[in-house]
């Protein structure tokens, strides 16, 4: 079996994982990993230094995007998910519905 192959078995066994394990769609989950394949192929290699501080993984996903500039934070922030917690005996604060955008102005 090639390494071509090899990395198609793979594919296809992630996307029929992802859509978890369903039955009678082998053909089309090797056809989605075979096109996966191929444009990896295709993709331009990274410098050994891009991916030296990456661990090896074998996703199928888009790479993130990292020229977003990070928001300022202060040195008594919490972390976003801090806010969501409630403590036992209260209630959630329910949240009002936004209402509708108007259309702007022409």
């Amino acid at each position: 079996m090639s390494t071509d192959d090899k990395r198609i078995r793979e594919f296809a066994y992630q996307i029929w994982e992802s859509e978890g394990k369903p039955e009678g769609q082998e053909s089309r989950h090797w056809e989605m990993a075979r096109k996966l394949a191929e444009a990896e192929a295709l993709a331009p290699k990274k410098s050994p230094k891009a991916t030296a501080g990456k661990t090896a993984s074998t996703k199928a996903s888009a790479p993130k995007a990292t020229t977003a500039k990070p928001k300022a934070a202060s040195a008594k922030a919490k972390p976003a998910s801090a806010a969501k917690v409630i403590p036992p005996g209260e209630k959630a604060a329910e949240k009002k519905p936004r209402a509708p955008r108007k259309p702007p102005a022409i």
